[in-house]
């Protein structure tokens, strides 16, 4: 009888144990110093994987870690899983980060409080496009006019709220049209709209088709009024569109929101530490196109949200702020 007795308690103690290593297996706790990093992307067609990709490869190779990029539904979903404690890494865009620290549009009934920032990488530019014979020379100037927002819901509507409303207009100044990129410039090219925000990289696919059947401009954002924005906004960052861009003839100046690197805060500052100076001390082995846009100098533009302990750590020491 006290055999089993005793049997019983070492099961029930060994039960507990593995629970115990399941759950921090998945990262929980306030040092978590996993071995196996997860680093969450965007769908394969987008710059998040490939890019994800080559980031967790120079992260494996410079560090103690096995760093591996997964593909998943981006920005939105990727803030949602970190919170979960279901992944480490993750690709946002630094308005979408804000929104869900804040509790505030989609993420009105699930704030998250899980999530820092690394860095920023590269910018996600704020265009809007018009065609080259349109009256629409600047931002107000689409007063009036029919413009699409993009998809209802979406972070490119929530920056086009901002830009208009940084240059005295609303939404009850244009004519707002709720359409996906593509959509929007077939329409302005069969003359049914007259302008559209487009959040993306630059160059976008989207608009090189469409000023391959007509030359396009982008209206400007000028400087005294993205410094206004950002002041207010504090996740987005001055931008310009190079000349030659869509045929452009010389540089635009506008603004970006920008793709960011975030972790969950519950990892360890020796972990963020590690990993941030792996990359940030061998970006120069990025070989995706949006390489040469990302550097430690630039990493904390328009973050937005707070930084991990351990980027800030290899912040201070490269004497950046």
């Amino acid at each position: 009888m006290m055999f089993k007795k005793i049997s019983l308690a070492f099961v029930s103690l060994l039960a507990l144990a593995m629970v115990l290593a399941g759950c921090g297996s998945l990262g929980g706790g306030a040092d978590a110093d996993p071995e196996e990093i997860s680093m969450l992307t965007g769908g394969t067609g987008g710059t998040y994987y490939p890019l994800g990709g080559e980031i967790a490869t120079i992260m494996s190779d410079n560090t103690e870690k096995t760093v591996s990029a997964q593909a998943s539904g981006a920005s939105v979903e990727n803030m949602q899983t970190l919170q979960d404690g279901e992944a480490d890494l993750a690709f946002t865009q630094t308005d979408i980060a804000s929104y869900a620290v804040d509790g505030k549009l989609m993420f009105e009934d699930s704030a998250t409080d899980n999530v820092q920032a690394i860095g920023t990488l590269y910018p996600e530019t704020i265009q809007i496009v018009v065609l080259k014979d349109s009256d629409i020379e600047s931002v107000e100037d689409l007063k009036g006019k029919r413009v699409s927002i993009g998809d209802v819901g979406s972070g490119t509507a929530e920056n086009a709220k901002q830009i208009l409303e940084i240059h005295g207009l609303t939404l009850d100044d244009i004519k707002v049209e709720n359409l996906a990129f593509d959509e929007s410039t077939e329409l302005m090219q069969d003359g049914d709209i007259d302008a559209a925000f487009i959040t993306s990289g630059a160059p976008t696919g989207a608009v090189e088709g469409l000023s391959a059947q007509k030359p396009v401009r982008i209206v400007p954002v000028a400087a005294d009024k993205a410094k206004e924005l950002s002041d207010k906004y504090p996740f987005y960052a001055e931008d310009t569109i190079p000349a030659g861009t869509y045929g452009l003839e010389e540089d635009v100046e506008t603004v970006a929101v920008l793709a960011m690197l975030v972790a969950r805060a519950d990892l360890s500052e020796d972990a963020v530490y590690n990993l941030t100076k792996a990359f940030f001390d061998n970006v120069d082995g990025v070989k995706h196109a949006k390489g040469k846009l990302i550097s430690p100098e630039k990493a904390l533009d328009g973050v937005g949200i707070d930084l991990h302990p351990g980027a800030e750590k290899y912040f201070k020491e490269e004497g950046l702020k």
